[in-house]
């Protein structure tokens, strides 16, 4: 049984984590923007004003957000994530990003063999990674380390990170095998 348009719709701007083109979900579903403004209006209409969560819309884009009235739940779950300790999995992607200089989500996911979005997510609330659009592709996202995150490791630039120079090393050499790989792929 497939869902109403509404409900894929909620389904991929819940998956997504970040807005949407109104074209672009247009051309996803391979229907008219008027379907997607119709089935916007629909699921805006399903979600109340009693749900935990709200779209928020400009002429152009449309993104599926925590509910306004939430805000004091989420500043508690925010805090507590805060309060812990980074954890492995944030300290690998981390490293990483630092080793690198800056990387995807898709290159941290490659080299840890995991899904990182959980220790991404946890590394830039806490302030020690940034987000920003990638200079080569505007579609995707690359993460850097801040300040803060050299400062927090007692570190004035990366280069003086443990075996810097020996793990840069090793870093590009497995992103050159890697590419010649993928080149002898295609």
């Amino acid at each position: 049984m497939a869902l109403a348009l509404s409900s894929q719709l909620e389904a991929v701007l819940f998956a997504s984590g970040e807005a949407l083109s109104k074209a672009r979900l247009a051309k996803l579903f391979e229907v008219s923007k008027d379907s997607i403004d119709d089935a916007l209006n629909a699921l805006r209409i399903s979600l109340g004003d009693d749900r935990g969560l709200a779209l928020v819309e400009t002429d152009e884009e449309v993104e599926l957000k925590t509910a306004a009235g939430a805000a004091d739940a989420i500043k508690k779950l925010r805090e507590s994530e805060l309060s812990r300790d980074l954890g492995r999995a944030s300290l690998e992607t981390l490293a990483l990003i630092l080793y690198k200089g800056s990387a995807t989500r898709g290159d941290i996911d490659w080299v840890r063999g995991v899904n990182s979005g959980a220790a991404l997510r946890v590394l830039t609330l806490r302030g020690l990674v940034e987000r920003y659009e990638d200079p080569e592709d505007k579609r995707r996202a690359r993460y850097r380390a801040t300040v803060d995150a050299l400062s927090h490791l007692g570190v004035e630039k990366r280069e003086q990170l443990p075996r810097y120079e020996e793990l840069n090393v090793m870093l590009r050499i497995q992103e050159d095998k890697a590419a010649a790989a993928d080149a002898t792929d295609l």
